[in-house]
């Protein structure tokens, strides 16, 4: 799994105030984000959001055109961004009730400094524990349809060759030294020879 500082995400930021995207893009380590845009409105993000993928997407509510929750819920429930928002402080508890259970990180504002750096970082790294479990995944994946393509091919080998299994299991790995490929591979060359 790649280190951490070697993962770069992609993040949008909704905000209508010039001020906050300073701050925003401050927070953002340098080398961690290869993609850093910025959308003044819910309906010009949400646009955006169509259009393209993002690891992370920071809101700054309200927004000229709603209130925030509502395009912090949908890109929880239809993306796998990871969601921050920033609020007044009088609406705070109001909008953390309303969008916890969805995994939206909701930061009150004015915050104190360096908080908006540790709650991107926490993001991040979130991201980061993600994509090592979805390659993980992968990987799995990729290793059981190995080894189902390896069984379809000893089974072939014992019907139509009659060889034992343990006859086939080494046949298949004699082709795959021999000719330095996967036992994956060496199981497709027997498939096709003899479907």
């Amino acid at each position: 799994m790649p280190k951490n500082d070697d993962i770069q995400h992609s993040v949008l930021i909704i905000s209508a105030s010039e001020q906050f995207d300073v701050i925003a893009k401050k927070s953002l380590r340098p080398g961690t984000f290869v993609t850093v845009e910025f959308r003044k409105s819910a309906s010009l993000a949400r646009r955006s959001i169509l259009e393209r993928y993002y690891d992370m997407v920071v809101i700054n509510a309200p927004l000229p055109d709603e209130n925030g929750i509502g395009i912090a819920l949908d890109i929880a429930e239809k993306t796998n961004a990871s969601v921050l928002m920033v609020v007044p402080k009088e609406i705070f508890e109001d909008v953390l009730e309303k969008v916890t259970d969805y995994g939206i990180l909701v930061l009150p504002k004015p915050f104190p400094k360096g908080r908006m750096d540790q709650s991107i970082r926490f993001i991040a790294a979130c991201q980061n524990r993600v994509r090592g479990l979805e390659q993980k995944l992968r990987s799995q994946d990729e290793k059981m349809e190995e080894l189902r393509r390896v069984s379809r091919a000893k089974l072939l080998l014992v019907e139509k060759k009659g060889m034992s299994e343990d006859e086939a299991h080494r046949y298949i790995g004699k082709i795959a030294m021999d000719n330095g490929i996967s036992r994956g591979r060496a199981a497709d060359r027997v498939i096709d020879d003899l479907e």
